[in-house]
């Protein structure tokens, strides 16, 4: 059995990678781009549908690229699974997102991602990121 601070360790560290993954969706929906090096490490590689990322600066614009074209976004993760190892992590988490094409239709989106983490000096970062989609609508119309 572990220790009690071990356990307290393992907590804090799953519920630092929580937070992270949190924190992804609101740097997509809220273009948080000058948060960028609290999520993500300098190395980062993000691999999407839309392309492959190396690096923030890289991150960054594959990220604007995707989204800047709609009026807003709003991703929500769930059912998240998270492998301590140590300095590194694997954290995988469902995600679904709400496209706003504009006042009258919206798109939906599903899929997985998959991100790999390290620890670093200023906590948890992720240094991966796999994004694969599950499903996408045609433009909705808005029902309310």
């Amino acid at each position: 059995m572990a220790d009690t601070e071990t356990l307290v360790r393992e907590l804090a560290d799953r519920a630092e990678l929580a937070d992270l993954v949190a924190r992804h969706s609101l740097w997509i929906d809220e273009g948080r781009c000058d948060e960028t090096d609290r999520l993500f490490t300098e190395d980062v590689v993000v691999r999407s549908l839309r392309g492959e990322a190396r690096g923030i600066p890289a991150l960054v614009e594959l990220a604007r690229s995707g989204h800047d074209r709609y009026q807003r976004t709003m991703h929500s993760k769930a059912n998240l699974v998270i492998e301590v190892d140590g300095e590194t992590a694997a954290v995988r988490a469902h995600d679904v997102a709400v496209f706003v094409i504009d006042d009258t239709t919206e798109a939906l989106a599903a899929g997985v991602h998959r991100y790999r983490a390290r620890r670093t000096g200023d906590g948890w970062r992720f240094d991966r990121l796999e994004v694969t989609p599950v499903a996408l609508t045609e433009a909705l119309g808005r029902a309310l």
